[in-house]
C-alpha cells in the first residue's frame, strides 16, 4: 500500500457511527440512495409543526385583515403553502404561507380589481414563477443587490406599519401609505381607548415574552410570543372591552373563488409581474435564511456535543433554490384556485420551525395540516380574537422589517443611498416602482464608482509617487496620460494602483508610458496597495513555458522551449489557475524575493491584488489554457528522462532568478522561523499552502505526519534529531504539525487487523495507534472542524492525530523546556487537499491548555498574525 495515498475500505472503524440505513459515505461522494419514499414523521417534526401552527394561525388572520381580504383566504393560503409547498419546495425547513412583503401590493389589487380577480392574478404569478424556476432563473433573482432587496422588504414594512397603526387605534387604513401618515393626527383626533388598550397590551407581551427571566421565564418562552400576545390580549378583551372589534369568519359556502380578470391588460399584467417579483425575491432570501439557519443550529450542536459524528438532528440538504420557486408556483396557482391570499415563504415562520428542532418537511406539512383543521374546527374561538390584537401583531411584523443590521451593512458598504432611495420609492409610489428606483439609483452609483478615479503624484526625494485610486478605464485615460506625461524623464518612479479593474486603454496607457521611461534610464515599480510590487504581464515569447506555470498535468520540458527568456520576472500561479507577476529585486533579501523550486509557490513580495490580475488580463490570456490555436502537447515522458529534463528546466529558468538569494543563504547559514512536520504525501506542497520560500521552514516529512514520543526505539530516532536539531541549533520559534485529508496512513490505521505482519512500514506506524486509541475514547472530546462537521472517520482520525502528535512533541525535553520559557510555541494545522483550504487549531488547543479541539476555518482575508503561523501566511 502507498504511504499516503487513499485507499478504498469496505468498513469502517467501529468508533465511528454511521446514521441508520446510509450505508458508507466517502468524503466528497454523492449522497446514497434514498430507501424508498416513505414519507416518516419524527417527533422533533410533530412538535415543531405545532409550534409553527400556533404562530401561523394568527399571523394569516391578521395580515387577511391587513390586506382587507377575506379572512378564510389567509387560513387558505397558509394551509396550502404549509401541505404544497412544503412537499414540492426546495428548501425542506422552509415554511410558506401568507406574506408579510405581499401586504401592501395585494391589499392595493384587491382595492382596485376586487378579491376575484386578484385570485386570478395570483394564478398568474404562480404559472410565472413555475415558469422560471424550470428556466433555472432562480439563482439570476439573487443577483440584484441587496441593498434594492432589504430596502424593498424595509419599505414594505414601513407601509404595513402606517396601514396597521389605524387598526389599531380603533380606525380603518387608508389606501396608501402616504394617506395613512397624513389621516393619523384626524386618527388620533377620534381616538376610542378599547382598541389601542388591547392592541399596546399585544405589543407589549410580543416585546416582553422572548425576555422573561429566571427558570419560569425559560418554561413560558416554549410559547411563541404570537400566541401568547394574541391569546393574553383576546381573554382581557372578552372581560374588559366585550364590544371591541374581533375577527368575522364568514361561513364557507359564501366563500368567493377566481373568476376571468377584467381589465386593462398591461395593468393586470404588471399586477401579476409585481406580485411574482416579490413572493420569489422573499422566497429566495428566506430559503437562504434558512440554510443559514440550519447551518448555525448544526455549528452549535456540534460545538456542544461530545460525538461529533453523532449529531442531535439530521443534516438538512442546502435549498434548491429552482424547486423552491416550481414549489411556490404552484401553491400560488392552487392558492388562487382555492381563493386564497399570494403564497411566499415567510421568515419568521421559517425561522421558529428551525429553531424548534424541525428535521425534514414532515413540519411544514403537518403545520398546513393543523391549519386546515383549525380552519373547519375552530371558528367559533377564532371569532373571539380582536381585530386590534392582529393589528398589532402584523405591525410589528412590519416594524421587523426594518432590519437595523441590513442598514449598518449597507452603510458599511456605502449602499445606503441606493437603500434609503428604495424604501422611499416604495412608500411614496409602490413596490413595482420603487424597485425600479432602486435599480436606476444602483446602476447610476455604481457609474459613478467607475468613472471616478483620483491620481495624485508625490516627490519623494529622487522618486516619484504616483497613487492611483479608483478603476482605470478608458474614462480615465486623458487624465492618467497627462499627469504621466508630467513627470521628469529618466527618473525612478513607483505607482501604486488602488482599484480592481483596468481596461486595455489605460493598460496601454501605463504600458507605453513605462517603456519610455525605462529607455530613459528610469526605473518603474507597479505596486498594489499594500506596497507589494507587481509588474508587467510576461511577452508572448514564454507562452509555452515560464518558471511557475500552474501545475496540473505540466510538463513543460517535455515540450518545445522558446529560444529567448526574459528573466527579470517571476510568474506566480494562483490557486484559481490565474496568475499573478512579480517583479525580482535585483538585490534580494530574506523573506522578500521569489525564491523556490520549479515545482512550487515562490513566496510573493505582496498579497494578490486584483490589479494584478487586470494588468494581466489587459495584455494576454493566461498561458497553458487550452485554445483552438493551442497545438496538442507531445506524450508525457517518465524516468530518468523527466527528472534531468526537470533539472534542465530549472538551470534554465529559475536558477537565474534565484542564484542571488541562494547565494546569501549559502553564505550566512539557514535561520528558519518554524520547525514543519507534514506527511509525505505528494499533494500536500508545503512552500505552496504556507506560501514561504527557501530559508523559512524546517521540513520533516514522513508518513502520517507522526511525532515518535521520546524512548520509542532507536529505529525512530530521525523524527526526534530533528527536533532537537530545530529546537536547540536553529532556535527555532515555532513547531506545526500538519495533517491532511485522504491520509493513507489513517486509512491504514482505521482498517488494521490483528496480526498485521510487522513490516518496516507497519513498525512506524504503531506511533499512530495513540491517534485511534484518543478517538475512541469516551474520556476526550473529538476534535473536529469549526463550522462543520467531519466528512467521515478517516477526517476525524486525521484531525485527532495531529492533536495526539502535538503531545507527543510536548514530551520532547528540548520542546518542553523551551514552551516553559515561553520562547516557543506549537500548531496544529490540517489542509483539505480536495479543498485547497487550511484550518488552524485554536491556540489554547495547541498549547495543551484546553480540552476543545477545534480546527478554525483560514479565510483569504485573516491577517497574518494573531499568534497563528507567523511566516506561513496560512
Amino acid at each position: 500500500m502507498s504511504a499516503c495515498v487513499p485507499t478504498r475500505h469496505d468498513r469502517t472503524s467501529r468508533s465511528w457511527r454511521q446514521s441508520n440505513g446510509s450505508g458508507i459515505k466517502r468524503p466528497h461522494s454523492p449522497p446514497p440512495p434514498r430507501r424508498g419514499g416513505r414519507f416518516r414523521v419524527a417527533g422533533a417534526d410533530l412538535s415543531a409543526s405545532i409550534t409553527v401552527f400556533l404562530i401561523a394561525v394568527p399571523m394569516s388572520l391578521g395580515l387577511a385583515v391587513a390586506m382587507d381580504a377575506p379572512l378564510e383566504a389567509g387560513l387558505v393560503s397558509a394551509a396550502v403553502g404549509g401541505i404544497v409547498a412544503g412537499l414540492l419546495g426546495g428548501t425542506p425547513l422552509q415554511v410558506s404561507g401568507p406574506s408579510a412583503g405581499l401586504t401592501v401590493v395585494t391589499a392595493e389589487l384587491i382595492q382596485i380589481y376586487g378579491w376575484r380577480t386578484t385570485c386570478a392574478i395570483t394564478i398568474g404569478a404562480g404559472l410565472l414563477q413555475i415558469l422560471l424556476g424550470s428556466m433555472r432563473a432562480a439563482r439570476s433573482a439573487l443577483v440584484v443587490s441587496p441593498a434594492i432587496v432589504h430596502g424593498t422588504l424595509a419599505g414594505i414594512g414601513v407601509a404595513i406599519a402606517l396601514a396597521q397603526l389605524h387598526i389599531v387605534l380603533g380606525g380603518s387604513p387608508q389606501s396608501s401609505a402616504v394617506d395613512n401618515a397624513l389621516a393619523l393626527p384626524a386618527q388620533l383626533d377620534r381616538l376610542s381607548p378599547a382598541a389601542p388598550l388591547i392592541g399596546g397590551l399585544a405589543i407589549a407581551i410580543l416585546v416582553a415574552w422572548p425576555r422573561l427571566p429566571g427558570r419560569i421565564g425559560r418554561a413560558v418562552r416554549r410559547i411563541p410570543a404570537a400566541l401568547a400576545s394574541v391569546a393574553i390580549a383576546t381573554a382581557v378583551a372578552a372581560v374588559a372591552a366585550p364590544g371591541i372589534a374581533r375577527v368575522d369568519l364568514p361561513s364557507w359556502r359564501s366563500h368567493a373563488l377566481p373568476e376571468l380578470p377584467q381589465g386593462p391588460v398591461l395593468a393586470l399584467a404588471t399586477a401579476v409581474f409585481t406580485v411574482m417579483l416579490v413572493a420569489s425575491l422573499e422566497s429566495l432570501l428566506a430559503a437562504v435564511a434558512v440554510d443559514k439557519l440550519t447551518t448555525d443550529r448544526a455549528g452549535r450542536q456540534t460545538a456542544g456535543s461530545p460525538a461529533p459524528a453523532v449529531p442531535v438532528t439530521p443534516p438538512v440538504r442546502r435549498s434548491d433554490l429552482d424547486r423552491e420557486l416550481r414549489g411556490q408556483g404552484i401553491s400560488n396557482v392552487l392558492s388562487g384556485l382555492l381563493g386564497g391570499l399570494p403564497v411566499s415563504g415567510g421568515a419568521v415562520r421559517s425561522s421558529a420551525n428551525v429553531r424548534a428542532g424541525a428535521t425534514g418537511r414532515a413540519s411544514t406539512v403537518l403545520h398546513g395540516v393543523w391549519v386546515l383543521l383549525a380552519a373547519g374546527l375552530l371558528v367559533t374561538a377564532l371569532e373571539w380574537i380582536p381585530l386590534a390584537a392582529l393589528a398589532a401583531l402584523v405591525m410589528m411584523v412590519g416594524i421587523q422589517m426594518v432590519s437595523f443590521a441590513h442598514i449598518r451593512n449597507v452603510h458599511k458598504h456605502r449602499e445606503f443611498p441606493v437603500y434609503g432611495t428604495t424604501i422611499t420609492g416604495v412608500v411614496l409610489f409602490g413596490v413595482l416602482k420603487g424597485v425600479v428606483i432602486g435599480i436606476a439609483v444602483a446602476v447610476a452609483i455604481a457609474l459613478h464608482r467607475l468613472a471616478r478615479t483620483r491620481i495624485t503624484v508625490t516627490d519623494q526625494g529622487g522618486q516619484h509617487l504616483v497613487v492611483v485610486r479608483g478603476q482605470l478605464t478608458f474614462l480615465a485615460v486623458p487624465r492618467l496620460s497627462r499627469t504621466l506625461g508630467q513627470l521628469p524623464h529618466g527618473e525612478d518612479c513607483v505607482v501604486e494602483l488602488d482599484g480592481f479593474f483596468m481596461d486595455h486603454a489605460a493598460y496601454e496607457t501605463i504600458q507605453d508610458w513605462s517603456n519610455a521611461q525605462t529607455a530613459q534610464g528610469g526605473r518603474v515599480v507597479f505596486t498594489g496597495r499594500s506596497g507589494g510590487r507587481i509588474a508587467e504581464p510576461a511577452s508572448a515569447a514564454h507562452s509555452c513555458c515560464r518558471p511557475w506555470t500552474p501545475w496540473r498535468n505540466h510538463h513543460c520540458h517535455d515540450r518545445s522551449e522558446p529560444a529567448s527568456v526574459h528573466h527579470d520576472r517571476v510568474t506566480r500561479a494562483d490557486a484559481g489557475g490565474g496568475e499573478h507577476h512579480e517583479t525580482v529585486d535585483p538585490s534580494p533579501s530574506p523573506r522578500t524575493t521569489d525564491t523556490t523550486g520549479a515545482d512550487t509557490m515562490p513566496d510573493v513580495t505582496s498579497d494578490a491584488t486584483p490589479t494584478t490580475s487586470a494588468v494581466a488580463a489587459a495584455a494576454e490570456p493566461t498561458p497553458g489554457t487550452p485554445s483552438s490555436s493551442t497545438p496538442p502537447a507531445a506524450p508525457r515522458r517518465t524516468g530518468a528522462h523527466r527528472l534531468v529534463s526537470g533539472l534542465s528546466s530549472f538551470q534554465r529558468h529559475t536558477a537565474p532568478l534565484v542564484r542571488e538569494e541562494l547565494a546569501r543563504l549559502a553564505r550566512d547559514g539557514q535561520r528558519p522561523s518554524q520547525l514543519f512536520i507534514t506527511c509525505a504525501d505528494s499533494r500536500l506542497v508545503t512552500s505552496m499552502i504556507t506560501a514561504s520560500g527557501p530559508g523559512d521552514l524546517f521540513t520533516v516529512r514522513n508518513v502520517g505526519n507522526l511525532v515518535p514520543p521520546p524512548g520509542a526505539g532507536a529505529s525512530d530516532d530521525s523524527v526526534g534529531a530533528a527536533i532537537e536539531y530545530a529546537v536547540e541549533v536553529l532556535q527555532v520559534e515555532s513547531i506545526t504539525v500538519c495533517g491532511h485529508s485522504g491520509c493513507g496512513a489513517m486509512q491504514a490505521l482505521l482498517g488494521a487487523k490483528p496480526g498485521t505482519p510487522q513490516t518496516s512500514l507497519w513498525r512506524w506506524l504503531r506511533h499512530g495507534l495513540p491517534s485511534l486509541e484518543r478517538m475512541a475514547s469516551r474520556d476526550r472530546a473529538w476534535a473536529r472542524i469549526s463550522g462543520r462537521l467531519p466528512a467521515d472517520a478517516v477526517e476525524q482520525l486525521c484531525l485527532t492525530n495531529v492533536v495526539q502528535q502535538l503531545d507527543h512533541l510536548r514530551a520532547h525535553e528540548s520542546v518542553a523546556r523551551r514552551l516553559a520559557e515561553g520562547t516557543l510555541h506549537l500548531h496544529g494545522m490540517y489542509f483539505h487537499v480536495g479543498e485547497a483550504q487550511a484550518y488552524l487549531l485554536a491556540e489554547d488547543a495547541s498549547a495543551g491548555t484546553s480540552i476543545d479541539e477545534v480546527f478554525d476555518y483560514v479565510g483569504p482575508g485573516d491577517p497574518s498574525g494573531s499568534g497563528e503561523l507567523e511566516r506561513t501566511g496560512a
